[in-house]
């Protein structure tokens, strides 16, 4: 696999690319290698830049930065928990599978909640510049990557495929908003 080619497919093509993507058998631990561990450190890596060095400007004159070694803390808990997160999403994914008529398969799961996540972890870079943090919000696209991607991957009929990509979507949220609450404790 080619990570650019495939960056580029489920942005620009995504039922074209779960296709695709359906009919590879690429284990766990090769998408952590060659996928996952290099695009989920975009965002800690550019927000510790963006936080530290590069530092947010107050109205009142001045600019905020983070302590470097906070900084760095910040990073690397917001990076662990991602790749902790992709696993917990993939194991909601599969284990909602009957529910909507799907086909359990912790395989497929995994990768529907992998690159899912690409366009979050692309939008990532914005946090160089915290100004830009508010463009972050492009990263929703893999909502809709993940609702294309549901019944070619988990096998779900067409008319359960809302119902599951909205528990399938919720649970994400909920895995975001709880990486980014634990991971912002170690800023202040």
């Amino acid at each position: 696999m080619n990570i650019t080619e495939r960056i580029k497919g489920i942005l620009l093509r995504p039922q074209k690319e779960w296709q695709t993507i359906a009919g590879e058998t690429t284990p766990i631990a090769e998408l952590y290698k060659n996928y996952i561990i290099l695009l989920a450190a975009i965002g800690p890596v550019a927000s510790f830049i963006g936080m530290s060095l590069v530092g947010v400007s107050l109205p009142l004159g001045g600019t905020f930065r983070v302590p470097i070694a906070t900084g760095i803390l910040h990073a690397v808990v917001q990076y662990g928990l991602t790749l902790v997160g992709v696993y917990v999403l993939a194991f909601i994914i599969d284990a909602l599978a009957p529910t909507f008529s799907g086909e359990k398969n912790i395989g497929q799961a995994f990768k529907l909640a992998t690159y899912s996540y690409t366009p979050g972890w692309l939008v990532g870079i914005f946090a160089l510049i915290p100004v830009l943090g508010i463009l972050g919000i492009l990263g929703l696209y893999g909502l809709y990557l993940l609702y294309v991607g549901l019944p070619v991957l988990m096998k779900s009929p067409k008319e359960k495929s809302m119902g599951y990509a909205v528990a399938v979507i919720i649970a994400a949220i909920i895995i975001f908003v709880v990486i980014g609450a634990i991971s912002r404790v170690f800023i202040y």
